[in-house]
């Protein structure tokens, strides 16, 4: 398997969004500030999105699911990514700081972002092969 970044264009994209997002300073708008965990919000749609477009991504190239490929490229490295990004929010900046709740909510983005695309799009997608 042969990995190259050409094949993932859009997921390219979303993760120089997040890594943008991750380290700059965040205006404080005092109307989310009302909403409890927003920012767990956003960091379950920031890699949600990334999951999805990593998912899209993979399937658009291959013509049948391999497992350990798929896990490592559209679940692991998500996650892993986000791991990365919160323990250099915690040692190398000092306006943002690293959460395992953050963390949490980026793996739960992750997790159901797979489940939808897995049991929704995946079939979507299979029967367009296969009328093809």
């Amino acid at each position: 398997m042969k990995l190259t970044f050409i094949h993932y264009p859009i997921s390219i994209i979303v993760i120089i969004i997040i890594g943008y997002l991750s380290f700059f300073t965040p205006p404080q708008p005092e109307s989310l500030t009302q909403i409890p965990h927003i920012d767990k919000l956003v960091h379950l749609c920031m890699y949600g999105g990334l999951t999805i477009s990593l998912w899209f991504e993979y399937l658009r190239q291959k013509k049948t699911i391999h497992w350990a490929s798929l896990f490592i490229e559209c679940i692991a490295a998500p996650i892993l990514l986000s791991g990365c990004i919160e323990i250099l929010q915690a040692t190398c900046t000092k306006n943002r700081s690293g959460d395992w709740l953050d963390f949490a909510a980026n793996c739960l983005g992750v997790g159901l972002a797979s489940i939808g695309y897995y049991y929704i799009i995946y079939p979507l997608h299979k029967q367009k092969r296969k009328n093809k």
